[in-house]
């Protein structure tokens, strides 16, 4: 019995990335067959497209406190990543509007390459220090993730699939999800925040139970 989950996260969100790692640790854990398909969720739609900056400078002026302090605490978030498997660079950080991108992963899912192109894309973002609103960058990590670069380009250079990713966002709010990650487990209940590997296992026998149940 498959176990689908749907995750809606950010390609910016550093603590979405932790959450799928946290979730992938339970899964091979587990054993569970499982369908993950990654939704779209922009935790700043207002970001201008080509307007980079240095992430730690966006957050304190975001937050409105100092740099220092914003770098003190993704230190403490590289720890967690690091326990995780994820090598944060802050350092490299660099912020993007990250629309496009949405609109790859679902060609991505189309293909059967969601979650391998959400892996690209994220490491892409916190450990390479990637522009994740350029075009060619896109293709290129699309490319590399297995997608056709023509059909890449085309999705880039287009508003291919742009109803996919405001229907995504519609279901997020329907929902009630105000951030992310938000992870829901086959349609029937939610897990938010980059819980503890510990939590998702439980949730992956919830689901099961769930479905043994149904099926009995």
């Amino acid at each position: 019995m498959t176990i689908e989950i749907d995750i809606w996260s950010d390609i910016a969100c550093p603590w979405c990335y932790l959450g799928k790692k946290r979730l992938e640790e339970a899964i091979a854990a587990s054993g569970e067959d499982v369908a993950i398909r990654y939704r779209s969720f922009q935790l700043d739609p207002s970001q201008a497209k080509g307007a980079n900056r240095p992430h730690s400078e966006a957050l304190a002026e975001k937050f409105n406190t100092t740099v220092e302090q914003v770098r003190e605490m993704n230190g403490r978030l590289e720890g967690l990543g690091a326990e995780a498997g994820i090598d944060y660079r802050f350092d490299r950080y660099m912020t993007a509007n990250t629309r496009d991108a949405h609109r790859l992963l679902h060609l991505a899912h189309s293909a059967g390459l969601g979650p391998v192109l959400k892996d690209r894309f994220m490491k892409a973002q916190f450990t390479e220090g990637a522009l994740m609103d350029d075009a060619n960058t896109l293709v290129r990590l699309a490319v590399e993730a297995g997608l056709p670069e023509a059909d890449a380009r085309r999705v880039v250079e287009s508003d291919e699939y742009e109803d996919a990713v405001a229907a995504d966002v519609a279901q997020a709010a329907a929902y009630g999800a105000t951030g992310v990650p938000f992870f829901v487990f086959d349609n029937a209940f939610a897990i938010s925040g980059a819980q503890p590997t510990s939590t998702f296992a439980l949730a992956l026998s919830k689901a099961r139970e769930a479905r043994e149940a149904a099926t009995a």
